[in-house]
């Protein structure tokens, strides 16, 4: 009986998978994009059948293009989903690459009903990189020891992304083989890996551990980072800074069965995706939405539902949501200096910047380190030990060490004395700073 129990329902999600297909192909999904209505704003309209996820999916799609999307309007009651986003390029102006413009309706328009159920959502694989999941303790100099492990092992790191909040740190690195440039496969150097980086996150801390995955599967960064954290409740700790706290609220709509979820806090870049995925992973369903965005401050509602059906059911709940809500807001805050790199990559080029940043009793809070057509660009964002004010004169020895035209600094302190013109002598990537010899650190040394 239990077999044909199994059977059935096997045979039943068959079906509605079955179904599901059939009224995607008879309800393609449509998208019109407009750039005359809005005067300061390209105005992105999609239409689609509705399926749990579809929100992050579009989401997810317009901001891994870079685009700010300043005001949205959500519908997805019943068994169809409407959008319509306001977006602005980089530079905040309206969108008018064709290529981009392109690739939106390919993505979101009728062919994606063709793509397995619109790529999954932040799943690839790639053959190109070998990926570095690390999560634990966040110390000054832990970037800097990770990068110089990952170097000695002969490792060369061409993207990673590293998350600082409530003294838990995680990164996520795609790493290639020094010599053949490509992922890194022998199970015994990626067993040695994962052993030597766990030594530098402290995985003998049995409170809060330390993790390292080495893998092949490459996942979406950033939802990747948000997860890790995530499970590592770093939403748990009691957040003081009521001043850059973010305002959260979550209430039962009394005349019918939504959690309203309102959101106040600074605007800042992929605050939606970060808000949506933190929704659509814990589960909950969002119905209906308005963002806006007026100068530095975003206000946003959700009308939001479990995915049973039900709306928050308790304080507990209701607090967790809370909780998780702001945490996922604040792991990408930016705070602090921000220091921009653009040099031609090199095995080591990490490691040898963040030890100049450590040597400098700097620590960093955030980093994206991207590297294309042989260019890397690195953003860092430092602040001083024990959160002390970062001082002109250590910005200056960090401009002279790494090279003003390859280094530039945004924020405070607002005035910084111009650096001298470098010399061929004394410039970070121009002599014997390309040397190994150079960054010849112990594979295990600690640096702090």
């Amino acid at each position: 009986m239990a077999f044909i129990s199994g059977v059935n329902m096997n045979f039943s999600l068959y079906m509605n998978d079955e179904y599901e297909k059939l009224f995607r192909r008879m309800n393609p999904p449509r998208v019109v994009i407009d750039n005359e209505s809005c005067q300061n704003a390209t105005v992105i309209r999609v239409d689609s059948a509705n399926k749990h996820g579809i929100l992050l999916e579009v989401v997810q799609i317009l901001t891994d293009l870079n685009l700010t999307i300043t005001k949205a309007y959500i519908s997805s009651d019943g068994g169809w989903f409407m959008d319509v986003f306001n977006v602005t390029d980089h530079d905040g102006k309206k969108v008018t690459d064709e290529g981009i413009l392109e690739y939106i309706r390919k993505s979101l328009g009728p062919e994606s009903c063709f793509m397995s159920s619109m790529r999954s959502v932040g799943v690839t694989q790639t053959m190109e990189h070998t990926a570095v999941e690390l999560l634990g303790s966040d110390r000054p100099g832990l970037l800097s020891e990770v990068s110089a492990v990952l170097t000695n092992l002969k490792c060369n790191i061409v993207n990673a992304e590293v998350w600082t909040h409530n003294t838990r740190a995680a990164a996520v690195m795609h790493v290639t083989d020094e010599e053949t440039g490509s992922a890194i496969t022998d199970p015994q150097r990626l067993s040695l890996i994962k052993e030597l980086l766990c030594n530098v996150l402290g995985g003998g801390n049995k409170i809060r551990g330390s993790s390292s995955v080495v893998t092949k599967e490459v996942n979406h960064t950033e939802r990747r980072l948000h997860q890790m954290m995530f499970s590592d409740r770093d939403y748990e700790r009691v957040d003081d800074d009521e001043k850059n706290r973010p305002k959260v609220t979550v209430v039962n709509w009394s005349d019918s069965d939504y959690s309203v979820v309102t959101i106040q806090c600074k605007d800042r870049a992929k605050l939606l995706f970060d808000i949506v995925f933190t929704l659509t992973d814990m589960q909950y369903v969002v119905f209906h939405a308005s963002i806006d965005s007026k100068g530095p401050d975003a206000y946003q509602e959700y009308y939001i539902k479990h995915i049973d059906g039900s709306p928050v059911k308790s304080d507990a709940e209701r607090q967790r949501v809370i909780q998780c809500l702001e945490a996922a807001i604040k792991r990408r805050v930016s705070e602090g200096l921000k220091l921009e790199l653009c040099a031609t990559d090199r095995v080591g080029l990490l490691s040898d910047v963040t030890r100049i940043i450590r040597e400098n009793s700097l620590t960093v809070t955030r980093a994206e380190v991207t590297t294309k057509g042989g260019k890397a660009v690195n953003t860092f964002y430092v602040g001083g030990a024990s959160g002390c004010p970062v001082e002109s004169k250590t910005i200056e020895s960090i401009r002279q060490a790494i090279g003003n035209t390859i280094l530039k600094v945004k924020g405070k302190p607002e005035e910084l004395k111009p650096a001298p013109q470098d010399s061929p002598t004394r410039f970070l990537f121009g002599g014997l700073f390309k040397s190994r010899s150079l960054v010849n650190f112990g594979m295990i040394k600690s640096y702090s």
